[in-house]
């Protein structure tokens, strides 16, 4: 008996970690400044309902900007 319910708790606990795992979503934008970019990141987790992480910024003639989108 023991053993089932260790396994229970075991179970559960992995699908927790899967379900907030699946929804780490990456997104990427290109905009002319780093304000523009993080606004259109920003617009995109608010329409997900879901908060951001910028993971990467890069600048050329535009900005390439990478965030994560986690609920």
């Amino acid at each position: 008996m023991k053993a089932i319910k260790t396994l229970s708790i075991a179970a559960v606990a992995a699908l927790s970690l899967m379900s907030a795992a699946s929804f780490a979503q990456s997104v990427s934008v290109t905009d002319s400044t780093l304000d523009a970019a993080e606004a259109q990141i920003a617009a995109k987790a608010q329409q997900q309902g879901a908060h951001y992480k910028i993971t990467s910024a890069n600048t050329n003639n535009d900005v390439h900007m990478t965030a994560q989108l986690y609920k």
